[in-house]
């Protein structure tokens, strides 16, 4: 039997989805409780492999079981173990999949936001939760800047060196800036993105918000297809998975 898991992390102190020899991942501590449950040694595959630091409100996986169990036994037995554990996880829902289901390949999109702190004095609540930048950013004109982002197009400019993507070509479906008191949010949406895709966009429109560049120029670098045109990668602590979301109405990430 299959089931997709809805998952909350802290990438704080991991080194991102991926199970590593050289240190933990959200896979690593996922894998040692199915394994503890079901006595064999299973993996557990995800819709998205977050980078060290990068948290989720609500990734999904699957794990296959060998004899079927009531959805809520498997999450409160997954949170006991993972507690136990001290793993900075936590299975939100769990439902069951049907046939031929795989929580990377089945997902129809991605959703991220990122959190930008926009204050002179840091956070000691935020820390390791937000990108803290002291100099104001003007919101608006970082708007217009996303605007050019939009749509589908060859986005090498804000593509990682060591992205593994068959394509730069991706198509963004939203992107969303407000400001919400200290905080400024970014929200992206896409069916999926290129390695470091939002957090180059980000570094980018920061850029904006300091008057570096014009709104304009966003779409000059977009054109350009060239990573140094760009602005820096942004902190990885900024970045949340958001949602995935699936053709079938019953894989809605209900929580």
């Amino acid at each position: 039997m299959r089931y997709k898991l809805t998952l909350e992390y802290d990438g704080t102190n991991t080194l991102g989805w991926q199970r590593q020899l050289d240190g933990p991942s959200i896979q690593e501590y996922l894998e040692k409780v199915l394994e503890i449950l079901s006595g064999q040694h299973s993996e557990v595959a995800a819709a998205g492999r977050t980078d060290a630091g990068v948290h989720a409100l609500a990734q999904v996986a699957h794990i296959d079981f060998d004899t079927s169990m009531e959805e809520w036994k498997i999450r409160e037995a997954f949170n006991a173990n993972l507690r136990q554990l001290e793993a900075p996880v936590v299975v939100l829902n769990v439902e069951k999949a049907p046939d031929g289901f795989h929580a990377r390949f089945s997902a129809t999109g991605r959703g991220y936001i990122y959190r930008l702190l926009n204050r002179r004095a840091p956070s000691i609540l935020l820390n390791n939760r937000v990108w803290w930048v002291p100099v104001p950013l003007d919101v608006e004109k970082m708007q217009q800047g996303a605007k050019y982002l939009l749509g589908k197009h060859d986005f090498t400019s804000f593509r990682a060196a060591a992205c593994q993507a068959k394509s730069p070509i991706k198509t963004l479906d939203r992107f969303d800036i407000e400001k919400k008191g200290d905080e400024i949010i970014f929200t992206v949406e896409a069916k999926s993105f290129l390695h470091h895709q939002v957090r180059n966009m980000v570094g980018t429109l920061k850029m904006v918000g300091e008057g570096k560049i014009t709104p304009q120029e966003v779409k000059n670098i977009l054109e350009a297809k060239d990573r140094t045109k760009a602005g820096m990668t942004a902190p990885a602590c900024g970045l949340y998975l958001s949602k995935v979301t699936y053709s079938r109405q019953e894989f809605s990430n209900k929580i």
